[in-house]
C-alpha cells in the first residue's frame, strides 16, 4: 500500500468518482464524520440509496444537521466512528471523507475494527484521505500540521488490512480542487471552525493570511489538493 503516488494526479470530483465507483443502488449507507453533510445530501439526492446514517461526532455541526427536513431517508446520529451506532453486518458501504485522521490517534485501529463489524460480507469502505502535500497544505499546515495524524491513519488502515476481515480492493490516487474567493472565506472555512479550536496569534494569523494571499489572484485563490482512497472489502 502506498501513502501517496504523485504519477497519478487526474484532476476529479471525488464525489463523482465515488457515484461511479461504488454500488450504492438500494444501498445501506454510513457516513463516518459527515460534517455539514454536503456530500450526505448530494448522494441521497441521486435516489439510489435505500437509506443514509451519518454520524459526526461535533455537537454543534451535529445539532444544525438535526435540523435538515428534506431527506427523509438519511438518519442523523451523534458519534465517533470508534463506536458507530449500528448492528453488526448492517451496512453496505462505509464512507469516510477526510475524516480518519480526526480520529483520536489511540482510537484508529478500534475505529476500523467497527467499521469491518458493521460491514457485511461483501461490503466496501470508502477510506478517502488527503495526501500531505500541495499548495492548500503549505498553508493549513502553519496552524495546524497534520503530518502526524495523517500517518498514523494510514498505518491505522495497513494494520486493519494486515489483521482482517478488512482487505484491499484498491487505491485511488487523484487531486480535487478547492477555490476561496478571499481570505475571510478561507477564515470562515478552514479556520474558524467548530470541530476544532484553532487559536491563532496575531502574528501566526498574519502569517496565515500572508501565505494565503500569495496564491490569490484577481478572481480568487485556487489549490490542487492531492488525495488517496483506500478502498476495502470485507471478506
Amino acid at each position: 500500500m502506498l501513502i501517496a503516488n504523485p504519477a497519478e494526479s487526474p484532476l476529479v470530483n471525488e464525489v463523482k468518482l465515488m457515484l461511479e465507483t461504488l454500488p450504492f443502488d438500494g444501498a445501506r449507507v454510513l457516513e463516518l464524520g459527515c460534517g455539514r453533510a454536503e456530500k450526505t445530501r448530494l448522494l441521497a439526492e441521486t435516489g439510489r440509496v435505500r437509506e443514509i446514517v451519518a454520524t459526526e461526532v461535533d455537537v454543534i455541526q451535529h445539532t444544525k444537521n438535526l435540523q435538515t427536513t428534506d431527506l427523509p431517508m438519511v438518519r442523523f446520529e451523534h458519534g465517533g466512528a470508534e463506536a458507530i451506532p449500528a448492528a453488526d453486518a448492517s451496512v453496505d458501504i462505509v464512507l469516510m471523507f477526510k475524516s480518519l485522521h480526526h480520529v483520536p490517534v489511540p482510537l484508529m485501529d478500534q475505529a476500523l475494527t467497527e467499521i469491518a463489524r458493521v460491514l457485511r460480507p461483501g461490503g466496501v469502505a470508502w477510506i478517502s484521505e488527503p495526501v500531505y502535500a500541495g499548495d492548500l497544505n503549505e498553508v493549513f499546515r502553519l496552524f495546524h500540521d497534520e503530518k502526524t495524524v495523517r500517518e498514523e491513519a494510514f498505518a491505522a488502515v495497513c494494520r486493519a488490512v494486515e489483521r482482517g476481515p478488512l482487505r484491499l480492493q484498491q487505491q485511488l490516487f487523484f487531486n480535487t480542487r478547492s477555490f476561496f474567493t478571499d481570505f475571510a472565506e478561507f477564515d470562515a472555512r478552514m479556520i474558524r471552525v467548530t470541530h476544532s479550536d484553532h487559536k491563532l496569534s496575531p502574528a501566526l494569523y498574519a502569517a496565515v493570511r500572508e501565505k494565503f494571499d500569495s496564491f490569490m489572484t484577481p478572481t480568487g485563490a485556487t489549490f490542487i489538493n492531492p488525495q488517496r482512497v483506500d478502498l476495502l472489502i470485507k471478506d
